[in-house]
């Protein structure tokens, strides 16, 4: 069985001893840096399976690492380890492509557990999806998916990686109620009331990108989803 390469990326040399340590002995390949510079230059290096990152960097944060990353690579799953933990840090980090979040401090099961977790499901995309429809219509606004960016009477408004997967999965089931599990499972891989909680933040700011047309709405059908209206 071929092993998972792990980029980590951790200024703390203790804790990222440790976890090379913990890893390699579980048959992970771990690639280490220490700073966001560096884990920026290695990442385009080795194309790591999984990329492991703390938010607080020298010279680089994990935040800006991940940006610069997620402007050519969408499909690298990416797993954030930080001390901050208010919503606003975790939504700031899912917006920018990241697909996990684990607080400090943690247990190491549970880090490996949701590193092949993150792989399995990157493993599952196929091909096709390059096919998938990436232009809709919704109103008087133009969703294009794969520019991450909304045009409105030849005004583009650009969209975090979150707020576009969030939109085109609404718009792939117009008028009809997507459920919130499900979302959450598909975008984040987790349910957590946590995560809700930030996918309602999400659903905010898309209500306000897309408020210039009036017969758009985004409607919070309680206790079971959102659904896409006009």
């Amino acid at each position: 069985m071929e092993r998972i390469n792990v980029l980590l990326v951790e200024d703390e040399t203790n804790l990222a001893l440790i976890i090379k340590d913990t890893l390699e002995g579980q048959d992970f390949n771990i690639h280490t840096a220490s700073n966001g510079e560096e884990g920026l230059r290695l990442f385009f290096d080795i194309r790591p399976d999984v990329l492991v990152a703390d938010v607080m960097m020298p010279r680089m944060d994990g935040f800006e690492m991940v940006r610069r990353i997620r402007q050519t690579d969408r499909r690298t799953p990416v797993l954030f380890l930080t001390a901050r933990s208010a919503v606003n840090d975790v939504v700031e980090g899912f917006e920018l492509g990241a697909n996990d979040y684990l607080k400090k401090p943690f247990g190491m099961q549970e880090l490996i557990v949701r590193i092949k977790a993150l792989v399995g499901r990157a493993c599952s995309y196929t091909s096709p999806v390059q096919e998938e429809q990436s232009l809709y219509e919704i109103g008087n606004y133009q969703l294009d998916v794969r520019r991450q960016v909304l045009l409105y009477n030849g005004i583009t408004q650009e969209l975090s990686y979150r707020e576009a997967a969030i939109l085109h999965r609404l718009c792939q089931n117009r008028n009809c109620v997507v459920n919130t599990q499900d979302i959450l499972l598909d975008l984040w891989g987790d349910d957590s009331f946590f995560n809700q909680r930030s996918l309602h933040v999400f659903i905010t700011k898309l209500r306000h990108k897309l408020a210039k047309d009036e017969s758009i709405r985004i409607v919070n059908v309680r206790g079971i989803g959102y659904k896409l209206i006009g």
